[in-house]
């Protein structure tokens, strides 16, 4: 098993003391998060990207530009580039210029997005969201792997003999697709033989299980070897204590006042959206968070492991609104006493 840490560099204000940092001291945060991440020996840092909603992350080539020039070894994802809004000129050259400033170190993970509003934001219909995933995914990879593109599409302008620069900055980055509810995603993965970044922060996990199943089934169906259908799964936040009985009793406000908080009532009932596991006790007994002692994290882990099979495990130690210093002393718990074990018990090849 491989690890990332993951940042969707939330600004809200704290769920319980209402204090909220300055853009500019957030921001420090993740990027002091990604140096960490790598201090620490976690493979990935990963960004998100939000255009609507209390969050900084709508720039995310511009936090991994400051990674990049931070960091020596990890590797900087996405999660995930919104690409369905974006135009797939600007998404290759943004990224490519990160991957030039990392020395390759770049890696996208695509998808349409888990935040409501962001298709009003750039004036297109939410109802075409999949057909413009579709058609702008099929032109990023061209322009990643060719020169002198010949385009004609429905959502864009067309092109002739397009060459985007910088060009990549050896072979094309990796795109993964990102999968929370949908066979959409699962299944233009599946077409392209990429590799699956399936959510695993909301539902149950049968549900994504699910989706996995169909990656797989599909990869193979469209003639890939099997063996190259990589998977990563994500989580809903990582909190660590001694016991389950000590995580309860000091993160119980905390957890349920962010998921009060965090609740769309305008999306209930929408799959993917609002969390069923409102107190501390559902989400460690059936949750996709991983809170608890570090043993019930490697349990919940390696049970991902085996329904999912999955190469990649992405945490997150800044959604709940634990300060700077126990953000840090969670990462350095993990990568201490929960990594190794894991990735004894379910080696990876994924990036060697």
């Amino acid at each position: 098993m491989k690890f990332q840490l993951l940042s969707l560099v939330s600004h809200a204000p704290h769920p319980l003391t209402g204090e909220l940092p300055s853009p500019a001291d957030r921001l420090a945060e993740v990027v002091a998060l990604g140096e960490e991440a790598e201090r620490l020996g976690f493979e990935a840092f990963a960004v998100g990207e939000r255009h609507a909603g209390p969050f900084l992350s709508s720039s995310p080539t511009v936090v991994l530009g400051a990674l990049a020039a931070r960091t020596t070894r990890i590797r900087l994802l996405t999660g995930v580039t919104v690409l369905a809004v974006l135009d797939p000129v600007r998404v290759a050259e943004d990224y490519a210029t990160v991957d030039q400033l990392s020395r390759g170190r770049v890696e996208l993970v695509v998808g349409k997005g888990a935040e409501a509003g962001h298709f009003a934001l750039f004036g297109l219909d939410e109802e075409r969201q999949w057909d413009l995933q579709r058609e702008k995914y099929a032109l990023l990879r061209r322009l990643w792997r060719e020169e002198g593109v010949d385009w004609t599409g429905e959502f864009r302008p067309p092109l002739k003999g397009a060459t985007t620069l910088p060009r990549p900055y050896g072979d094309p980055p990796r795109i993964w697709h990102g999968s929370a509810t949908s066979l959409h995603s699962t299944e233009l993965a599946a077409r392209h033989g990429d590799p699956l970044f399936t959510a695993n922060a909301v539902q149950p996990r049968a549900a994504y299980a699910k989706l996995i199943a169909h990656y797989r089934e599909r990869f193979a169906e469209y003639g890939h070897d099997p063996a190259r259908a990589r998977v990563a799964a994500g989580s809903g936040g990582l909190l660590i204590a001694d016991s389950s009985q000590q995580a309860v009793s000091r993160y119980k406000e905390l957890y349920e006042a962010g998921v009060r908080r965090a609740f769309k009532p305008e999306l209930a009932g929408k799959a993917g959206y609002n969390t069923p596991y409102r107190t501390i006790e559902e989400a460690i007994g059936e949750g996709p968070q991983l809170i608890g002692s570090p043993q019930q994290i490697i349990d919940k882990i390696l049970g991902y492991h085996a329904l999912y099979g999955h190469d990649l495990q992405s945490v997150a130690v800044d959604g709940f609104g634990l300060g700077g210093p126990e953000q840090r002393e969670t990462l350095r718990r993990f990568a201490e006493e929960i990594a190794p074990v894991v990735r004894r018990e379910a080696p990876s090849t994924l990036w060697e």
